[in-house]
């Protein structure tokens, strides 16, 4: 049985949602902040946890840091705010996922599969490809790094993922659902606003101007491409 650790302030709110999770099989522990949080994981391990971001003291951003410092299981943001901002700062921060309340308890059941499901793959031993080139980006899935012009470029494992995925094949234009299968899973198709996140992110790392991007593109009403340029 998969354990979950739940961080939200509403009482209510975390009862619902635990007994949700332990009809779907999960054992769930709660905490209405995280520092409580914080000391729980000191304590016990746990396979997940699913954070909001706007908590009382601490709030999840912050948080966010510690558990990745302190634990390292995937983290799942649940947030009220629906600024693009908070996505896209924790997702920077390294939350493996967000979802944005109010959702239907079904989305959420696929995420937190889906989390785990990948969070399982990366402990499996793999045989990766060897290290490749895409114009002036250097990419390898051994190592799991990415150099923009020689420099090493930092990047969250969702987005080295989706880098990747688009790097494989030049000039490819992937649809929001190829990228979401390929990606994340299954669970994800029919979510384009996922990709957007991430796609956004990766600009801001791999740009000279996020605005007027060279590199990862866009074309409109299909999807995306990566283009290499000269190295």
């Amino acid at each position: 049985m998969r354990k979950i650790l739940l961080i939200d302030d509403d009482a209510l709110f975390r009862r619902s949602l635990s007994f949700h999770l332990e009809q779907a099989g999960y054992q769930v522990d709660t905490a209405g902040s995280a520092e409580d949080g914080l000391k729980f994981t000191a304590e016990e391990s746990v396979d997940l946890i699913l954070l909001d971001i706007g908590l009382p003291g601490m709030d999840g951003l912050e948080a966010l840091r510690h558990f990745n410092d302190q634990v390292g299981a995937p983290v799942i943001f649940l947030t009220a705010r629906r600024r693009e901002l908070d996505e896209i700062l924790g997702l920077e921060l390294g939350a493996d996922d967000y979802i944005t309340k109010p959702f239907d308890t079904s989305i959420l059941l696929a995420r937190v599969k889906a989390v785990l499901r990948r969070s399982q793959k990366k402990q499996e031993p793999v045989s990766a490809p060897e290290a490749f080139s895409a114009g002036d980006i250097d990419i390898d899935p051994r190592a799991h790094t990415v150099k923009l012009k020689g420099g090493l470029i930092e990047l969250t494992p969702i987005e080295f993922k989706l880098l990747n995925t688009l790097a494989q094949q030049p000039s490819h234009v992937f649809s929001a659902d190829d990228l979401l299968r390929k990606v994340w899973g299954m669970e994800y198709v029919g979510q384009p606003q996922v990709v957007y996140v991430h796609i956004r992110a990766l600009r801001t790392k791999l740009e000279e101007n996020p605005n007027r991007p060279q590199r990862i593109m866009t074309v409109r009403g299909v999807g995306y491409k990566l283009v290499a340029q000269e190295a």
